[in-house]
């Protein structure tokens, strides 16, 4: 497969281009010639990429400065996501778009299933789900693949954060009442691998289109995470850091994050034969090459 992704320092993408199949070409476009803000350059970049498919990962993933800078969180994650997939339509190649549980307000007390009410509650979800909408509007051969927590190796995320934090405290408060999924970008990149197959190998099939939940199987607060990460780091001899269970109250930010993170992913399981693995496996995973990379 030939396979353009948008952006080129993403978590998603980083891990699309270590974990890439053999034979398997991941162009990774970004600025100056391909950006989510300039909306003329989307199509003639993806089209002289010659895809087989094209994965939407890039977008304004900052979520609370997407309260403050709505418009421009709109503009890249809902208006460009469209031109993209419509770009998709005209090369005639599937598109794959990466997005979030941040589009449920997260008051339901068990995991979120695809065909449950949206209902954002801040603006990078609004946005988000205006991409999903635009996306399925510009063409039918798309597969829309809600994600949640994303950590990895690479950029900037909770694990990353934890590890910096334990480097100079001896307590880090963690907030307790999210409930939610952390999902490893590589085994997100190897799920996309997958759907992309299956979209490119049997092109009339309905039931690989559509709207997938795709997180880490098992359940977590943040502190549970944060937990799991000490301990490791504790094994390894560094010097042990506790988790003060906080509430989200006690931390504010500029926009609000869903008490309920979690997502069922059965759909994606019994359609497209995917399913992550669990969250502890993969953190450790991560841990062990971070701490690695501290120390060598």
């Amino acid at each position: 497969m030939r396979i353009a992704v948008t952006g080129q320092t993403g978590q998603v993408v980083l891990a699309m281009l270590e974990r890439a199949p053999a034979g398997d070409v991941v162009i990774p476009l970004g600025r100056p010639g391909f950006d989510l803000e300039r909306i003329e350059t989307i199509a003639p970049a993806l089209a002289a990429c010659r895809p087989d498919i094209i994965v939407n990962a890039a977008a304004f993933t900052a979520v609370d400065l997407a309260e403050s800078e709505s418009e421009t969180a709109m503009l890249v994650n809902g208006q460009a996501a469209g031109e993209v997939a419509r770009a998709a339509a005209r090369l005639g190649v599937p598109v794959i778009q990466i997005s979030t549980d941040y589009v449920f307000d997260g008051a339901l007390d068990r995991p979120y299933r695809e065909d449950d009410a949206v209902g954002p509650i801040s603006a990078y979800g609004r946005s988000k789900l205006a991409g999903e909408a635009t996306v399925a509007a510009a063409t039918p051969d798309h597969a829309i693949l809600r994600t949640a927590w994303v950590y990895s190796p690479f950029g900037k995320n909770f694990v990353r954060t934890m590890l910096r934090l334990a480097e100079t405290r001896s307590e880090v408060g963690v907030v307790a009442d999210q409930q939610g999924c952390p999902t490893n970008a590589l085994d997100i990149a190897d799920a996309i691998f997958t759907v992309a197959k299956n979209l490119l190998a049997r092109p009339q099939d309905e039931r690989l289109r559509g709207v997938f939940h795709m997180s880490a199987l098992g359940e977590a607060v943040w502190a549970d995470v944060a937990e799991a990460i000490f301990a490791q780091r504790a094994a390894a001899g560094a010097a042990p850091v506790a988790v003060k269970r906080i509430a989200t109250s006690d931390y504010p930010t500029p926009a609000t994050r869903p008490a309920n993170s979690r997502l069922d992913c059965a759909r994606l399981a019994t359609i497209h034969g995917v399913t992550l693995p669990e969250w502890r496996g993969s953190l450790s995973s991560c841990l062990t090459r971070l701490m690695t990379e501290q120390t060598g």
